[in-house]
C-alpha cells in the first residue's frame, strides 16, 4: 500500500503546531553560526591559511558536538538546503534553521567587529572574494566542489540506518571543512557555507560577488543531498 503524503509534514505546519522543541532547534542553530563566525572570522586577521582552516574545522565540531543533538548542527544553509531537497526536514523548519543561521552570523561578525574596530586599520574582516586571476565560474565551482564533500559527509555521519559509524561524527565534519578551507582559502576564501560569508558581508556592507557564495555552495548541498539520499544511503534492517 503507498503510504499517502502529509503536506503539512511537507511544508512543516506540523513543525509548527506540534514540536514543542523547535524554539530550542532554532536557537541552536543561531548560537552555532554565532560561534562558528565569532571564532572563525578572528582567525582571518592575520592568520595563515592552516590557522583559518583549523580555527572553523574545529569550531564547527565543537559546536556539532555541543548542540547537534538539539537541532543537528546544521549552521549552514547548504547543509539546510540538502536535507531539505530530499524532504529530511520540511519547508517551513529549513527556511526558519536559515534565516536563524543567518542571523547568527550577522551577530557573530558584529561581535567581531566591533571588538577589532580601531585595530583593522583597512583589513577586512574575513570577506570572501574569488582571487584576483579566478573567473566568477571557476569560483561557484570550487565552492560547489568543497561543499558538496562537507554536505556528504554530513549525510553519511547523520545516517541512522549505518551501524558501521565508530569514530566522532563532529570531528568528520570539522575535518572535512578544514581540508576544503586548506586548498581554497587562497582561491575563494572557502566559505562553503553561505551565511558565513552573509555577515561579514552584512557588517561591513561589502557585496561585490557575495552571490557566488549562495551559488556555489548551494549546488554543492543540493547534489550532495541527492546523491547520498538516492545512490549512497542505508537501506533500514529488515
Amino acid at each position: 500500500m503507498v503510504e499517502k503524503l502529509d503536506m503539512g509534514d511537507i511544508v512543516g505546519v506540523n513543525d509548527l503546531k506540534e514540536n514543542k522543541q523547535l524554539w530550542k532547534e532554532l536557537l541552536a542553530e543561531f548560537v552555532g553560526t554565532f560561534v562558528l563566525l565569532f571564532l572563525g572570522l578572528f582567525s582571518c586577521i592575520g592568520g595563515s591559511v592552516e590557522q583559518i582552516s583549523f580555527a572553523f574545522g574545529l569550531a564547527v565540531a565543537s559546536m556539532a558536538q555541543a548542540v547537534g543533538h538539539i537541532s543537528g548542527c546544521h549552521i549552514n544553509p547548504a547543509i539546510t538546503l540538502g536535507f531539505l531537497i530530499v524532504g529530511e526536514i520540511s519547508i517551513l523548519k529549513g527556511l526558519f534553521f536559515i534565516i536563524m543561521q543567518c542571523l547568527g552570523a550577522v551577530a557573530g561578525a558584529g561581535v567581531v567587529y566591533l571588538s577589532l574596530l580601531d585595530t583593522l586599520m583597512g583589513n577586512n574582516l574575513g570577506i570572501t572574494s574569488p582571487a584576483a586571476n579566478l573567473h566568477v565560474g571557476q569560483a561557484i565551482l570550487i565552492e560547489t566542489l568543497i561543499t558538496f564533500v562537507l554536505v556528504i559527509v554530513v549525510k553519511a555521519v547523520s545516517d541512522s540506518d549505518r551501524i558501521d559509524i565508530k569514530g566522532s561524527a563532529p570531528l568528520a565534519i570539522g575535518l572535512s571543512i578544514t581540508a576544503g578551507h586548506i586548498c581554497a582559502v587562497p582561491l575563494t576564501g572557502a566559505s562553503m557555507n553561505p551565511a558565513r560569508s552573509f555577515g561579514p558581508a552584512v557588517v561591513q556592507n561589502s557585496w561585490d560577488n557575495h552571490w557566488v557564495y549562495w551559488i556555489g555552495p548551494n549546488i554543492g548541498g543540493i547534489l550532495a543531498g541527492l546523491l547520498y539520499r538516492f545512490c549512497f544511503k542505508q537501506s533500514s534492517p529488515e
